[in-house]
């Protein structure tokens, strides 16, 4: 099933998304279901309450980067229940879009390592380190289940920049090759 993308202005990316017990019904369908929205959206990661779910759930595939950068060959995971420490002083700036921000991208300084622990869709648990690109996708979709944009993330003046393109976001009057909805 592909979901139709909900976006800025939905109240649901703004909460803090709750745990998923283990007997979750039908878990691994949705998580199909997250990988086939986020592939038919052309993402490289998908947060549950991007579809309007409220669930600690993310997605991701960067694997097409591989060539770019060949730590990312394997690079295809579902992170469940994630929780996230941030390792490293250094930082890194880099222009990052969202499927729920359509048409925005911006420069966001974020973290350079990180330490996640969540389960798999196996429900085996996990204790990784991340760097540079991986952890850097790993942080944007972790923040979506902080209710954190990562618009949040950049300079008011950038913000109130981009007032007229998040209002009409908040009315889907914005162009994109895949559905899109607001849920109030």
């Amino acid at each position: 099933m592909i979901y139709p993308i909900v976006v800025y202005g939905s109240s649901v990316l703004r909460q803090v998304a709750k745990d998923i017990p283990a007997d979750h019904p039908n878990l691994n369908a949705l998580i199909s279901d997250m990988f086939d929205t986020m592939y038919k959206s052309d993402g490289m990661g998908l947060a549950a309450p991007q579809i309007g779910k409220s669930l600690r759930l993310f997605v991701v595939d960067a694997t097409s980067l591989a060539d770019e950068d060949p730590s990312l060959a394997d690079f295809k995971k579902a992170f469940i229940n994630a929780k996230l420490t941030l390792l490293d002083e250094e930082t890194m700036v880099m222009n990052e879009g969202c499927l729920s921000l359509p048409k925005i991208r911006e420069d966001v300084e974020r973290k350079n390592k990180v330490r996640i622990t969540y389960y798999d869709e196996n429900w085996n648990f996990h204790d990784e380190e991340y760097e540079g690109l991986k952890a850097r996708v790993i942080q944007h979709e972790y923040d979506h289940l902080e209710g954190v944009l990562f618009i949040d993330r950049i300079n008011v003046l950038r913000r109130k920049l981009l007032k007229g393109k998040l209002n009409d976001i908040t009315k889907c009057q914005v162009d994109v090759p895949y559905k899109i909805k607001v849920i109030k």
